[in-house]
């Protein structure tokens, strides 16, 4: 790397500081962490999305639980035992004056490296800022030509490039750390954005300088999935490019690589299991009221993609438990792939041939027609909640055509809801039930919706009427990410309704039945042990009833449960599915019914480090099985959440329309393109 490189990488990653700095001052502003500190180190104020703070909670919690552990071990060392703790690549972060506030460095002191211009402004900011000064006591500042800007008996802080590790070493020898004390050596989001020999430099430096040590790596992980795809474009666009990844994609590789650097042992985890396993219950109960929120699958996957490392070497800390054993998060890995789904990206000449948005909903209304509505999307240049409807539609050559469609009615403009559903009425006709205009705000009533169109030998629809059905008393929802589902009671066809979630209520376990020749609400008995609240879950009609999969329960944890809602003579009775193997839990999936068999397509889930293709699940036997996607077809990323599909009985397939999500700090994502799922080797028995 030439001169010129090491220095926009250099002002990259300070950047990447900055932005981190006033991520984690805004969390401590929202009451998701005691830090008193972050405001006096970081000028300057940011309001942070819901989704930011919990990435950086979890990420704070991570890091904290692992000093934490360091400290209370190496309390428990006969006096006089000084730990050590450095922090490389320490940023803007408040870490010393918290433990030094907190009483914890008694018998422990803190060393804190980062480039020279990110030192000097903390080492400036900590000067002029009486209530730091309050906290270090009186500091020392060392030669102009040391790389030491100050210092205090139980705090040092350096500017040195970390890639320069000869000097790096010659400092911190100057400075008092001691090669043989207990040290803590922190990474948080540092080895990631150096070159890869420079960071396998600096592991196998502090396995052969510290005897007794524990190493603790924060940092990305998962490159080649979709997420992570666009987590690797977004920093490659800062120019500060996630460097290693490739070699290290994922926990295991992070623990052989520290491993084979002369670290004895090494536990590592992503920050889902760390959240579920090392985070108390009502701890995780306050966090998730802190904030309106409802971007679970960014959350889920970004905590996928992180990762918290301890490893550990030295008669002292080799056995620290930092990461102790539990049975409260179970890994739930899908079985080996029993075959394989290609697919591909429809052909299509229209330039609205393809659907970027995501939380929207799609109905087919006849044979090769599809209305889309709602959604989160890009309308006129910008990212919004989309006003248009999308039709997509098989014109008399057989190509697929799309369109944007104007509303009529109800002023002009459809609501914007998001996380709805639409169900077909007629050819002509559907009805949308539930959704959201933010996490806050429910959308108001049902609405009719009538596709106004002009035939001329092929499909074409010139504008869709939207009208109120009912009245405000007589609506009885008030929710979004719930499912309607098609089913029969005494001959009668009826919309059934069910979970979701609400401004009150993070789930519900609601059932409600609509009848669809009069569009009114109707009581049917239900019998049996009522299913666990849930919403994001899949529902598909079958055999008169409905088939209810996964979801989101109550602890916002995926669901692995399948319940089908049985007609009977009275109404209908729940029934659980039993299936084995058990599938793993996912939410924010899609599901039909072909030839007897469930498929559920796409989703999150947290249990299992790989991404979900498609679960076959025999409704004869309960047998499961998984298929992978070949999407060497379809242009990457390709993201199956917050997508919808349609099935096609005549040609076998299924089509895949939208999707995609807020990718944390990465950006908004949409999927490019309708992509098309071919099932008929599983329709011919495989």
């Amino acid at each position: 790397m030439g001169p010129r490189s090491r220095a926009r990488l250099t002002g990259a990653v300070q950047n990447t500081n900055d932005s981190s700095a006033l991520s984690k001052r805004s969390l401590a502003a929202r009451g998701y962490v005691r830090d008193a500190f972050a405001v006096l180190l970081v000028p300057g104020t940011a309001r942070r999305a819901p989704l930011i703070h919990r990435g950086y909670y979890v990420r704070a919690c991570a890091v904290r639980h692992c000093v934490r552990a360091f400290l209370r071990h190496t309390g428990l060392l006969p006096e006089p035992t000084r730990a050590q703790i450095l922090s490389l690549g320490a940023g803007s972060d408040s870490l010393y004056f918290r433990l030094k506030s907190e009483g914890l460095l008694a018998r422990a002191a803190v060393w804190e490296v980062d480039l020279p211009d990110v030192a000097r402004r903390k080492a400036e900011r900590i000067r002029e800022t009486p209530e730091l000064c309050a906290v270090t006591g009186p500091l020392r500042t060392g030669d102009p030509a040391s790389p030491l800007y100050l210092a205090t008996p139980d705090y040092s802080l350096l500017g040195l490039d970390l890639r320069q590790l000869q000097r790096l070493d010659k400092a911190l020898n100057a400075a008092g750390l001691d090669a043989t004390s207990p040290t803590l050596l922190l990474a948080e989001a540092v080895l990631t954005y150096l070159e890869p020999t420079s960071a396998a430099a600096i592991i196998a430096w502090a396995a052969q300088r510290f005897s007794d040590a524990l190493f603790v790596v924060y940092e990305q992980m998962n490159p080649r999935d979709a997420f992570g795809q666009v987590m690797l474009q977004h920093f490659r666009q800062l120019n500060a490019p996630l460097q290693g990844l490739d070699h290290f994609p994922d926990v295991e590789a992070q623990r052989r690589r520290f491993l084979v650097a002369g670290w004895t042992a090494c536990s590592a985890m992503d920050l889902n299991e760390f959240y579920r396993r090392l985070l108390p219950s009502d701890e995780r109960r306050r966090v998730e009221t802190l904030e309106p929120f409802d971007e679970f699958e960014e959350w889920h996957l970004k905590c996928a993609h992180y990762f918290i490392l301890a490893a550990s070497r030295g008669t002292t800390l080799s056995e620290t438990p930092v990461f102790p054993p539990s049975g409260t998060f179970s890994r739930v890995d899908p079985a080996s792939p029993s075959g394989v789904f290609s697919a591909r990206v429809i052909t299509c000449s229209s330039q609205y041939s393809n659907l970027r948005r995501y939380g929207h909903a799609s109905v087919l209304l006849s044979p090769g027609v599809i209305l889309s509505t709602g959604g989160f999307g890009e309308q006129e240049g910008r990212h919004c909640r989309v006003s248009t409807f999308h039709l997509l539609w098989r014109a008399c050559d057989s190509e697929w055509k799309g369109s944007q469609i104007n509303t009529w009615g109800l002023g002009g403009q459809w609501d914007g809801r998001l996380y709805h559903t639409v169900s077909r009425l007629s050819d002509t006709r559907a009805l949308v039930l539930g959704g959201r205009l933010s996490p806050v705000s429910a959308a108001s009533g049902a609405l009719q919706l009538l596709l106004n169109r002009s035939e001329d030998n092929c499909y074409e629809v010139l504008n869709v009427t939207v009208t109120k059905v009912g009245s405000e008393e007589d609506f009885k929802l008030s929710c979004w990410r719930h499912s309607t589902t098609e089913v029969y009671h005494q001959n009668q066809r009826y919309l059934f309704v069910y979970g979701g979630r609400s401004v009150v209520e993070p789930v519900l376990s609601d059932c409600h039945f609509l009848h669809v020749g009069t569009l009114a609400w109707v009581r049917i008995p239900v019998e049996g042990e009522a299913p666990e609240a849930r919403h994001s879950h899949s529902a598909c009609s079958w055999e008169g009833g409905a088939l209810i999969a996964g979801g989101l329960g109550a602890s916002e944890e995926p669901l692995s449960s399948v319940l089908f809602l049985k007609p009977t003579f009275y109404g209908f009775l729940w029934e659980s599915v039993d299936i084995q193997p058990p599938i793993t839990p996912r939410y924010s999936h899609t599901a039909h019914v072909l030839n007897g068999k469930l498929l559920l397509v796409g989703g999150v889930w947290i249990h299992s480090s790989s991404t979900p293709g498609v679960t076959v699940i025999n409704l004869t036997t309960g047998l499961s099985s998984e298929y992978l996607i070949d999407t060497m077809c379809v242009p990457r990323p390709f993201m199956l959440h917050n997508h919808t599909s349609i099935f096609l009985p005549e040609e076998q397939q299924l089509l895949l329309l939208g999707g995609g999500g807020n990718c944390f700090s990465f950006g908004t994502y949409f999927n490019p393109h309708t992509v098309t799922l071919d099932f008929s080797s599983l329709s011919a028995g495989q």
